[in-house]
């Protein structure tokens, strides 16, 4: 049989502890109706005869519905009934020895947990692989979590089909998105659920939408700048010109322009978090930025819901000190960012001034830069781009990241209308990163970005205004 990777949508796992009081077939014809796309039977305490009868049943169950239907293990019984397959763990029966005795036309699948397994399954013939446990599950306690850092490098790197497995629910699959899996094996969230075949249907449409999303999206968590040169508004211009999808949650409103902020309006740390639910639950962003957050409580805010949907890829551009020199957020504000946000951070953005707050040093000069830059990225666990800026040389910032330096070098352009560059840049990088790219190529393609932003000279409003966001678009 031809697998295809549409028949891996939704991989429906048997579990005969979810029974109750209901045949294990009437609960496999609900999966069935409801979508699931294919039927692996998983058994474990059943003699041999007991068990060839309801392989067989089931067996039928899955022709009726086309559905391909493998067993769990048992190569011999597979052969015997004549299923479409097995699918086989790292302590079973050899692959090379599996498909010697079912012969080529059968799916064989592999359960892996890292790129090296991948990488043997693939090589030995397997038709697709199986990757988890992504998150904690009931039926393997003894199982490790692959991170989705490994599961998106298999997808990238092996050239057959992928599955991800393990305590995938209708709550938590949206965090999978990215990660280039072709399908989600499912067990309890579809077997012990009451309706089953409305389960089966709910996950199937998640599933699609997650496999099939065709743009990624990107983050942004700011305050609004109502002259739309800084904050949400040139956090989201910023993004959709570097193609992603830009969504927003506002920390604060602002009264301003050119010339300075008149006014500012915080939300409240419950709406903030309402706007975060909202955003992770239904459309999950592939990578995160955060702006100016001034109030302790929302502060904290983010970090809980950060760390709630396991958000991934956040750039925390640590807005502390204004153009003018003036202090944005008070001591209060500072520390608790430093003790809740900092450390969840993939990259930090600090000008000059800020990464003197945070390094608790002056810098004058690049040596020192260095200097900071250590003990930031070190104290916080994360990688630090300090911005330099004409205070110190040109326009070259300095990438630390787990003991390796890296100099990004562009020459300043004379602009008066550097309103937003910080945002702009932190911005850009979350959205090189959501598509993808490595943090030290998102960083070049987003200050390649800015400098044309910047050299387009546009030239609006009566003090230090605005970039030209859009210059990439035909005039």
């Amino acid at each position: 049989m031809k697998l295809d990777k549409q028949d891996l949508l939704l991989y429906a796992v048997t579990d005969r502890s979810w029974l109750k009081d209901r045949s294990l077939a009437s609960q496999v014809e609900d999966a069935l109706k409801g979508g699931a796309t294919f039927l692996q039977l998983r058994e474990k305490d059943l003699d041999d005869e007991t068990f060839k009868d309801e392989a067989l049943q089931i067996k039928a169950l899955c022709q009726k519905y086309h559905v391909p239907f493998i067993i769990n293990d048992n190569v011999e019984l597979a052969k015997e009934i004549d299923a479409d397959g097995v699918h086989i763990g790292q302590d079973d029966c050899e692959l090379k020895k599996a498909r010697e005795i079912l012969g080529k036309d059968k799916i064989i699948g592999v359960s892996v947990h890292d790129l090296k397994e991948a990488r043997i399954a693939y090589e030995n013939g397997a038709d697709y692989l199986g990757v988890g446990a992504v998150f904690s599950t009931n039926t393997k306690k003894d199982a490790s979590a692959v991170s989705f850092t490994t599961l998106k490098e298999i997808c990238t790197n092996i050239d057959i089909p992928v599955v991800a497995i393990g305590g995938i629910n209708a709550d938590n699959i949206i965090q999978l998105t990215g990660s280039g899996i072709d399908g989600v094996a499912v067990i309890s969230a579809i077997f012990a659920q009451d309706d089953i075949k409305e389960a089966a249907k709910k996950l199937k449409e998640k599933i699609s939408r997650l496999v099939h999303q065709t743009i990624p999206a990107c983050l942004t968590i700011a305050g609004s700048d109502s002259s739309g040169g800084a904050g949400i508004q040139a956090d989201v211009k910023t993004m959709l010109i570097n193609r992603v999808y830009a969504m927003s949650a506002l920390t604060a409103l602002t009264a301003q322009n050119t010339t300075g902020v008149t006014g500012i309006y915080e939300v409240s740390d419950e709406f903030l978090e309402q706007q975060l639910d909202s955003i992770f639950t239904d459309i999950y962003p592939e990578a995160v930025k955060i702006g100016m957050v001034s109030n302790q409580a929302l502060i904290i805010s983010i970090a809980k819901k950060l760390k709630e949907y396991n958000a991934r890829n956040i750039v925390i551009d640590p807005v502390m000190i204004a153009t003018s020199g003036a202090k944005l957020i008070d001591d209060e504000a500072i520390d608790t960012l430093k003790e809740y946000l900092l450390p969840m951070a993939t990259v930090l953005t600090p000008n000059i001034p800020e990464a003197e707050i945070l390094a608790d040093m002056k810098i004058k000069n690049e040596p020192e830069m260095v200097e900071a830059a250590t003990l930031i990225g070190e104290k916080y666990g994360c990688a630090v781009l300090i911005k330099g800026g004409h205070a110190i040389n040109d326009a070259n910032d300095l990438l630390y990241q787990k003991g390796h330096y890296q100099w990004f070098k562009e020459k300043r352009i004379d602009n008066f209308n550097t309103h937003g560059t910080g945002c702009t840049l932190s911005s850009a990088i979350a959205a090189n990163l959501a598509k993808g790219d490595s943090l030290e190529k998102s960083i070049e393609k987003a200050k390649k970005y800015i400098s044309k932003a910047l050299a387009a000279m546009l030239d609006l409003g009566s003090g230090s205004g605005p970039m030209d966001h859009g210059w990439v678009l035909d005039k």
